[in-house]
């Protein structure tokens, strides 16, 4: 199986005036995004173990193999990308009902679930990726990953809303200024839509 890497689903531009600048879109998609799909592929296609399974397959069978851990990484990362361009929107930023009524039986407040998320945004140290789950006791939690993992890997709960907290992700419209960029993305740019057609799937 190939993997390819899918289309935004905005244009580079419908982003700009929520704090995500065209050429984050640019080298975050183009070139970041598709970096991890070529070497996916690659490894794909030397390792007979790997064909034929899907990205989530993949994921399961080299988490947790030292000797495979490139495998892992760009499988996951690959993963975590298709994600987080849908968790972005132009139209980003407001919670629709049946998720602001979860977030508030289980945060107390939009409000604390935003401070939650925050905290391990920006208390991720390095590389890596903060999440909204629904965790296997129905409840909604916050957590956070390193690198390439994420919630499949963990077992922490189903990904419901993942944000990238990798530098190149914040970095030509926030700088080093991590904070800011969490609080963009829970304020303008996140699609709790998607989160909440994923905690109703």
């Amino acid at each position: 199986m190939s993997f390819t890497l899918p289309a935004l689903p905005y244009a580079f531009t419908a982003l700009a005036d929520k704090g995500m600048s065209q050429e984050t879109l640019e080298l975050h998609h183009d070139k970041h995004h598709q970096a991890y799909v070529t070497a996916l592929n690659g490894f794909v296609e030397k390792d007979d173990a790997l064909k034929n399974k899907s990205l989530e397959e993949i994921i399961a069978y080299a988490n947790g193999k030292p000797e495979i851990a490139p495998v892992f990484n760009n499988a996951g990362q690959h993963w975590n990308h298709i994600h987080f361009w849908n968790a972005l929107s132009p139209k980003g930023g407001s919670v629709p009902g049946i998720l602001e009524s979860k977030l508030v039986a289980d945060f107390g407040s939009v409000a604390a679930f935003k401070d939650a998320f925050k905290t391990a945004a920006t208390t991720q140290f390095g590389s890596g990726w903060a999440w909204l789950v629904l965790a296997k006791d129905g409840t909604l939690k916050v957590t956070k990953t390193a690198n390439g993992s994420n919630p499949l890997a963990t077992g922490e709960g189903k990904p419901l809303l993942g944000l990238d907290v990798w530098e190149h992700s914040y970095y030509v419209d926030f700088r080093n200024h991590r904070p800011d960029y969490v609080t963009n993305f829970l304020d303008r740019l996140a699609n709790y839509e998607f989160a909440e057609a994923n905690l109703q799937a």
